[in-house]
This record gives C-alpha cells, structure tokens and sequence, in this order.
C-alpha cells in the first residue's frame, strides 16, 4: 500500500530535560521521508504540563495541542485524531501514523523503514527500543546485553517506536485511554482484528533508562524490578 502521509504523534508529560533531543531527530526523520512521501507531519501532545515543555516544543515546526487529561493513551487519541483531521483529503488507508515519546530519539531513518514495511503491506510495525546506557548500572548494562540479541526484534510492544497505518488504526479503536499499557493494548486489539503486524530491531530508538516513570508500570519499571531478574533467569537456563 503506497503511503501519501505520514503523521507522528508525541505525547508529552512534563519531558523538558528530554524534549528537544526527542523532537530534533523527529525533525530529522521527517526530513528525510518527505524524499519520498508528499506529506510529513508532527503533532506534540502536551498533557497537564506544568513546565518548560510548552517552550522547547514551539522552537519546532511541529503542531502542539495542549490537553489536561494525565493519560498517555487519551494524549496519543488526541494526536492521531488531529492529525487525521489535517490529512481528511488523504485516504486513511494511505495515511501511516508513527508513534514514539517525549524521553525517546528516534534514528534518521525510522520513518523511512515504517514507510518501506507499509509499501510492502504492513499495517502494523512493532519497533524496538534500548535504553540509554549512561542511566544505567553496569550490572543493568549487562543485563539487558544478556536478554537482546542485537537485530532481532523481540516481540515487546512500546509505544516509543510503533506504526500503524490509519484506517487499521480506526478500525481497532484507536488507542484506549488508559495512562498505562495503551500501546499493548492496541496491539492487542489490531491482532484480534487480523492486522498484518510486523516487528523489525532495524530502527531501534533510543529510550530513557531512568528508573522512575511517569506511571507505576511501564519502561521504567522493567528496567527497576525485572531486567536483572530476568538475565538471571536467562543464565539458568
């Protein structure tokens, strides 16, 4: 299926320290997929920010909506659907939606490669992530060199480095809003629907590795309580 437009989606909670690295390799990602689709475009959500978020975001060429709903699903909806209101000329199913966080730096080419699994009928990619060694322990390090094989995407959902083409998108519901595990559940829902869904390690982002996260569970708590536990388990086996 032939992408005409791509729209990313950044949700944003309070992420000054992290939000401009974020949004500058988005800026270069765009970049270099309007060489091949006519339109590229990025909707900053900011939910219930309190600080400098506003400011970073509005040094970009990106459009920002301001939300108050604490909720990193109901942040991504808002996003996608005003992005899908820009694009209402664009069929949805020549729409890819990209999804990544505000803590996170997407590679050059990660539009590029969501763009070339589409056109070969992808309507779903699964991407990977790693977190940013500097914020880990060398036993954390170590850990997570034990438990990823570098290339091979592991199967983990996140919502730093997803695509969906649109109308797939709609058709599942859209991204429940929930303020945690929005990501998995919407996968959930495209498998059940039968969605071509597909994984690839070959755009990998970047993610913080920072130990306490904005919800209870999620990135931060894998990194805290079970990336060691589970290279242990790795090495008994």
């Amino acid at each position: 299926m032939t992408i005409d437009a791509i729209a990313v989606v950044v949700p944003v909670h309070d992420e000054a320290e992290l939000l401009a690295d974020c949004l500058a390799s988005v800026e270069i990602a765009a970049r270099a997929a309007r060489g091949t689709v006519a339109r590229v475009g990025v909707w900053v959500v900011l939910d219930a920010c309190t600080d400098e978020s506003a400011a970073i975001a509005a040094r970009f060429g990106v459009t920002v909506l301001s939300v108050d709903h604490r909720s990193v699903g109901a942040a991504r909806a808002d996003g996608v659907a005003a992005a899908l209101a820009e694009f209402a000329d664009v069929p949805s199913a020549r729409v890819w939606t990209a999804h990544t966080d505000a803590d996170s730096v997407v590679p050059p080419h990660w539009l590029l490669l969501q763009c070339a699994y589409a056109d070969d009928g992808a309507e779903v990619l699964i991407g990977t992530v790693r977190p940013d060694f500097r914020d880990l322990s060398a036993a954390q390090v170590a850990a997570w060199q034990a438990t990823h094989t570098p290339g091979v995407a592991n199967g983990h959902v996140h919502g730093a480095n997803l695509g969906v083409r649109a109308d797939v998108l709609r058709a599942a519901g859209g991204f429940p809003p929930i303020a945690e595990h929005e990501d998995v559940r919407l996968v959930e829902a495209l498998r059940a629907q039968g969605a071509r869904i597909e994984a690839s390690d070959a755009a990998w982002v970047r993610t913080s590795g920072r130990q306490r996260g904005r919800t209870a569970g999620g990135y931060a708590r894998y990194l805290r309580e079970d990336l060691l536990r589970d290279a242990a388990s790795v090495a008994m086996s």
